[in-house]
């Protein structure tokens, strides 16, 4: 996603989450002690496999019945994101691999480690990929995720989200983040996202209706753009400082 040869604009730290954050339980275990270094990515890094580009089905795009028995769909509350992937200066990032992945509209992933006694639905897998075009468009359908409890504090609920995994043109070249939705509740008092401590990237953490691209009778539409790296960058949990 980047190359060797360009430079690019100072990333706002500042909008960083804090490693440890008492709120947010598995951070005062897990968080690092120590300045985290940043590797130089050597030519097999930047030069290595993108993985699925050519592989995709008709309709890996559609969670909606890309694992539903022929004739059936998911059940929940339809739901159409499209956005664009752009770089720090707002040019289109052609031909990314975009991967998803969400619980059903009960708030279940389809995970053997998922216990959580909502039911799971039949007909819903919970993942999806597409590319972005050569404008950076990408879109998918899907059905919108309910939320969930965790165990954090005892009574904490994970706000309804769908996980986004972008790859560039290598394997190793790949960012992750969270999607929200506008006007949850939970945003606001979700430890998980008060440890990022900025209101503005955690805006950029959040999916805005659109009803001017709303399919009538069937689909209600969100926008979410993804920006890869500079000091508007979207906050991915993988390439956090030092990173």
């Amino acid at each position: 996603m980047e190359r060797s040869n360009q430079s690019f604009s100072k990333r706002n730290y500042s909008s960083q989450p804090k490693a440890n954050y008492p709120d947010y339980r598995s951070t005062i275990l897990r968080h690092q002690e120590h300045k985290l270094v940043a590797l130089p990515q050597t030519l097999a890094d930047t030069r290595g496999p993108a993985f699925g580009h050519m592989a995709l089905g008709d309709s890996d795009h559609d969670l909606i019945i890309n694992y539903a028995s022929t004739g059936l769909g998911a059940i929940g509350e339809r739901i159409v994101v499209a956005g664009k992937v752009l770089d720090e200066s707002g040019k289109p990032v052609p031909n990314a691999l975009i991967e998803v992945w969400q619980a059903n509209a009960g708030g279940r992933y389809r995970h053997k480690n998922d216990t959580y006694l909502a039911p799971l639905d039949p007909n819903f897998g919970g993942c999806g990929r597409c590319l972005t075009d050569q404008e950076g468009n990408y879109v998918f359908r899907t059905i919108k995720p309910g939320a969930y409890p965790w165990p954090n504090g005892g009574n904490d609920w994970r706000p309804a989200h769908i996980h986004f995994s972008i790859f560039g043109q290598a394997f190793a070249q790949r960012l992750m983040t969270q999607m929200y939705f506008e006007g949850d509740p939970h945003i606001q008092i979700c430890p998980i996202l008060q440890s990022i401590g900025d209101t503005r990237a955690v805006n950029q953490l959040v999916a805005r209706l659109d009803m001017a691209h709303s399919v009538p009778m069937d689909l209600i539409a969100y926008r979410f753009d993804l920006i890869l790296r500079g000091p508007n960058a979207t906050m991915f949990e993988n390439n956090l400082e030092g990173i």
